[in-house]
């Protein structure tokens, strides 16, 4: 932790529990070297597995477990997702007493009704007030089943959604959806969680996000009856209407004061029947009402003669400026569900302080919802009808934010990928991203954004999206994600040089996903149709896949191709990292001195290129030489380098197999309490990224060396 928050709290809590580091090593099962890193900030932050088994045994209270995950991670250890409740929410008591009555008696409500009728404040709100009866957290998803620009949400990214949210690594969940449901019902099972399924377009799209146990409560929303839900797994029907005269008139007194409800009574009632008592209606005519001196509204909305909705929104636009319903209009073009402000800056082509005062007036007037994280969304049927408006250059917006999206993309990307693109210049100005943990925080907030601009890109800029946020996903293990980005990327009318480069790395996605016989079909279309820096790098994805299923000298011989390209190619950092591994597979095959003339140099260049993870991969191979020749203080040191760079870069997937390969010197050289203290956090690193054979090695050896000692 660079602020000493978390460690504070960790020290705090052990103190308050009356044990010493040792002690609480002993009892969590998690190594003193992770204890005393969380408490001096030497180290980078261990998974929710470690957090978790540290907290159990330190007997802490629902509210400090909460505090620890929060201050060292950054996550609350219970998910809480549910949405605010409008503070115009009134009424529904029926509605939720039904609620009530249900919680009790079957799992899942469905919650049916038209759009803007308000599902998801009932939902929302009745989540709220029982919060209670939810000790272990609540879920809750927006499946887009009627949004104006992009297709339902799959259950399989939902269920991933959920996954991360109840702390589980999803790098180590493969397979489809139904191994996906399966592992989310064994991580629900037996827990009191409120679940909320929002805005579903069929029953299908629900099934595989039901729990298998009682103990959940489930709330579906749609605009349709979910018939299969009554019918196969029980749910009550609970169909919403819109509001009666006492509620509609409560929802006006709530949120313009009774004192200017009451002084024109009439206007009341007429503004309330012309909106057709829908709540999200009447919201957008309250922030028009604000800035009146009068509720005579009625009569002008009724010169449309639409729906209610349409017809409000539609005289909502009169009380716009120009400039306000052109920035309106274009919101609704925007890709993804919400949009921060510097991608909103660049689609509307205004300057910041401009757009924060139209954001501010179309906030205040309900047509925009600024959500906690400062950024902004609509409603989809506002979205909708935003769209809808005619407005001069929406094309060139939309190119001006997908822009923005894959420009500030490649920025994050050369953060934590040594090959980023060489884009061609762009008049919008990208966000800016200085290091790694800006990079990762702005893919983290705009993944899905950067997905939804990749739907609507063409040609090579589909290929450019999914290359840039490759890297991101591969670091969060969301080989899923991958898989889906570079499959559509596939599908685009693509150069031959990207069509080859899809290939391959969509063949590196089917392989993290065990499915090598897709993978080696994707490697050979790469190879057959790249140009030499695909080339290269299908041969390093060969070797890695050959390495995975246990030839080294197969391995040896794709890098060896691989080096040859790069040689040619003015790619330093490639070519030094494939120097290191050149000299890995040889010391894995026993020819040692040719591996460290090898691994030597390739840590001297990658020094002079400035790649610190590179750097960390050929200290670490220089450990195992040494180490395997009989160098075992040398390789303690090689060792010791890797791992702290490792570290310092957030790399726990290499950071593990720095700690695994430490043990074995250690052990030589008789220092075996290191040994024991760097197995066991190599162990729960594997356990945690759901590296099983790892794992069970590392097991292995920490056994093997109980007993030494016991000997």
């Amino acid at each position: 932790m660079s602020d000493g928050v978390g460690d504070s709290v960790v020290r705090r809590f052990r103190q308050r529990a009356g044990l010493t580091q040792e002690a609480l090593a002993e009892r969590s099962g998690v190594s003193t070297r992770t204890i005393r890193g969380l408490e001096t900030g030497d180290r980078p932050n261990p998974q929710l597995g470690s957090l978790r088994q540290l907290a159990d045994a330190m007997s802490l209270s629902p509210e400090d477990r909460d505090e620890l995950m929060a201050s060292v991670l950054g996550v609350p250890s219970v998910p809480r997702q549910l949405p605010a409740v409008p503070a115009g929410f009134t009424g529904r008591e029926a509605e939720l007493a039904q609620l009530d009555v249900a919680s009790s008696t079957v799992v899942i409500s469905a919650i049916a009704g038209a759009g803007g009728i308000g599902k998801t404040w009932l939902a929302a709100r009745w989540g709220h007030r029982r919060i209670d009866r939810f000790p272990d957290g609540q879920l809750f998803v927006d499946l887009r089943g009627f949004s104006p620009d992009s297709d339902p949400l799959d259950p399989l990214t939902a269920l991933r959604g959920f996954l991360d949210a109840l702390g589980v690594d999803t790098a180590r969940v493969t397979g489809d959806v139904h191994e996906h449901a399966a592992r989310y019902r064994s991580e629900v099972a037996n827990k009191r969680l409120l679940i909320v399924l929002d805005n579903a377009a069929t029953a299908d799209q629900v099934v595989p996000l039901l729990p298998g146990t009682p103990t959940c409560k489930v709330l579906v929303t749609s605009r349709r009856t979910l018939s299969t839900l009554l019918h196969r797994h029980n749910a009550q029907h609970l169909p919403l209407a819109a509001l009666d005269e006492a509620e509609a008139h409560e929802f006006l007194v709530n949120a313009l004061g009774a004192d200017r409800v009451a002084a024109e009574p009439a206007a009341a009632a007429e503004l309330i029947e012309a909106c057709g008592r829908y709540p999200l209606a009447l919201a957008v005519m309250v922030g028009r009402a604000r800035h009146r001196n009068s509720l005579e509204l009625a009569a002008e909305l009724r010169e449309h003669g639409l729906d209610a909705l349409t017809n409000v929104l539609s005289w909502s636009l009169r009380a716009l400026t120009d400039e306000q319903r052109t920035v309106f209009a274009l919101l609704g073009s925007a890709p993804g569900a919400d949009i921060g402000l510097p991608a909103a800056v660049s689609l509307t082509g205004r300057s910041k302080p401009q757009l924060t005062g139209i954001l501010r007036a179309l906030t205040e007037a309900s047509l925009l919802t600024r959500l906690a994280n400062g950024r902004y969304a609509m409603h989809d049927l506002i979205r909708g009808f935003a769209a809808r408006q005619e407005v001069p250059n929406r094309a060139a917006a939309l190119r001006r934010v997908l822009d923005f999206y894959l420009h500030t993309a490649n920025a994050a990307a050369q953060q934590i990928d040594p090959q980023p693109l060489d884009l061609a210049p762009t008049s919008v100005e990208p966000q800016p991203i200085p290091d790694v943990p800006t990079a990762l925080s702005w893919f983290d907030a705009e993944l899905p954004n950067l997905l939804a601009a990749q739907r609507v890109a063409a040609g090579v800029e589909v290929w450019q999206l999914a290359r840039t946020v490759n890297s991101f996903l591969y670091r969060r293990g969301r080989h899923h994600d991958r898989l889906a980005v570079w499959q559509t990327a596939l599908a685009a009318d693509l150069p031959d040089a990207a069509r080859a480069s899809a290939h391959g790395l969509l063949g590196r996605a089917y392989g993290a996903l065990g499915r090598f016989e897709d993978a080696t079909e994707h490697f050979e279309q790469a190879l057959a149709g790249g140009d030499a820096l695909q080339q290269a790098n299908t041969h390093r994805m060969l070797a890695a896949a050959w390495e995975q299923r246990g030839d080294d000298r197969v391995a040896l011989e794709h890098t060896g191709q691989a080096l040859a390209l790069y040689r040619t190619l003015d790619q330093p950092v490639w070519e030094a990292d494939a120097v290191n591994s050149m000299g890995w597979y040889a010391a894995r095959l026993g020819d040692f001195d040719d591996a460290r003339r090898h691994c030597e140099q390739a840590l001297a260049m990658q020094r002079r290129n400035g790649y610190r993870d590179g750097e960390a991969a050929a200290l670490d191979s220089l450990g195992l030489i040494a180490h395997r020749t009989g160098r075992h203080a040398a390789s303690v040191d090689y060792y010791e380098q890797s791992l702290a760079i490792f570290r310092d870069v957030g790399n726990t997937m290499y950071a593990a197999v720095a700690l695994d390969g430490i043990g074995h010197p250690f052990a030589a050289i008789g220092r075996l309490d290191d040994a024991r203290a760097a197995w066991g956090e190599a162990l729960l690193l594997f356990q945690e990224q759901g590296r099983d054979a790892d794992a069970d090695r590392v097991r292995r050896q920490l056994d093997a060396l109980d007993h030494t000692t016991a000997g």
